[in-house]
């Protein structure tokens, strides 16, 4: 998940509710849920896209109806798609003056 996020500006490593985190600007917008799974930070509407879409990479449990979050199989997904998938999680939650400077083509830290 690091690599993937490596373009990203102010990724930090941490952890949320006790497993490994990707964070901006102390928000979680990607986290470890198991060996197999990690939960992305979506718009609902997008979440129900996904899970439409590509049922075979995207899911939710009944803890997260309802939530802005999808939960991802880590093993069935492209490296392409995975960075995609943490750049618009990394988007809606980081400040919007990280999101302009990361636009105007602000460098990783």
């Amino acid at each position: 998940m690091r690599k993937a996020a490596e373009r990203l500006l102010e990724v930090e490593t941490g952890n949320s509710y006790g497993t490994p985190a990707l964070k901006v600007g102390k928000k979680s917008f990607c986290r470890v849920k198991d060996a197999d799974t990690v939960v992305l930070m979506v718009d609902l509407e997008e979440k129900e896209m996904l899970m439409a879409a590509a049922p075979e990479l995207f899911f939710e449990t009944d803890h997260y109806k309802g939530w802005p979050a999808v939960l991802l199989r880590i093993h069935e997904v492209s490296p392409d798609e995975l960075a995609h998938r943490l750049e618009r999680a990394w988007l809606r939650m980081a400040p919007k003056k990280l999101v302009k400077r990361w636009r105007d083509g602000g460098s990783p830290t």
